[in-house]
């Protein structure tokens, strides 16, 4: 019988019959600060999950290892149950964001190099930032764990903005997560889609993300279902 295992800003996850096996709900739901501002937006998970269904399709075709198993509706997925590491890996290509205010930089300044940060997860602490000494102090990672999975975050991004590009859009920053199979395996888990990117069209600068909720800019289905419908017509064109 399948149980609620958790739910969180914008997702439930479902044990199901087979204890290696997740079922992900994607729901209608939108937050910003930690969880503090919550709203919900009709289609809001059903394009969510078909941008991250189509980039996991993508990364795992050019090697990267992730989670995902198949789609099940247009709101659910099944994924392999791993261990999460409760951390955030955060790249950087674009001034923006926390960064920009943080420095007191103007927003879209390209930065030489991209920049990578790591955040402690926990909504309770608002994400601090944790360097790899404190990371390995907590026991939250090895050395060997960190490489590893930086190396997936640079080859995603080294995948992603050439396809981001050939769809209109600057693929500003994002964060991913990784967790751990049952047989060891690192995997990218969660998600990836405009709730955890920060996309800008290339000719405009408008803004294709969370942050049109964050900053009361446009619709976020709309704005969700515009990246889901780029995405889809070139990688179309591709196959």
């Amino acid at each position: 019988m399948e149980k609620l295992l958790y739910t969180g800003k914008a997702k439930q996850m479902w044990q199901t019959d087979d204890p290696e096996v997740l079922r992900v709900v994607y729901m209608d739901q939108a937050t910003a600060l930690n969880g503090k501002k919550k709203d919900r937006f009709a289609g809001k998970g059903a394009a969510a999950k078909g941008i991250s269904d189509l980039v996991f399709h993508y990364l795992i075709d050019h090697g990267i290892p992730t989670h995902f198993i198949k789609q099940v509706s247009s709101t659910e997925d099944l994924v392999k149950k791993c261990q999460m590491f409760p951390l955030e890996f955060v790249t950087r290509n674009v001034v923006a964001g926390h960064f920009a205010s943080r420095y007191g930089l103007d927003e879209g300044t390209v930065l030489t190099e991209p920049v990578e940060e790591t955040f402690y997860k926990s909504d309770q602490l608002d994400d601090p930032f944790i360097n790899e000494s404190a990371t390995l102090a907590l026991d939250i990672a090895s050395h060997a764990d960190l490489e590893e999975m930086w190396g997936h975050c640079r080859k995603v991004n080294g995948l992603l903005k050439p396809l981001f590009e050939k769809s209109g859009m600057q693929l500003v920053d994002f964060k991913l997560e990784f967790g751990r199979l049952s047989n060891g395996q690192i995997v990218l888990a969660d998600e990836f889609s405009p709730d955890n990117c920060r996309l800008w069209d290339l000719q405009t600068d408008q803004h294709l993300d969370k942050d049109v909720y964050r900053r009361q800019l446009a619709d976020l289905t709309q704005t969700y279902d515009e990246v889901l419908n780029r995405l889809q017509n070139v990688l179309a064109e591709e196959n």
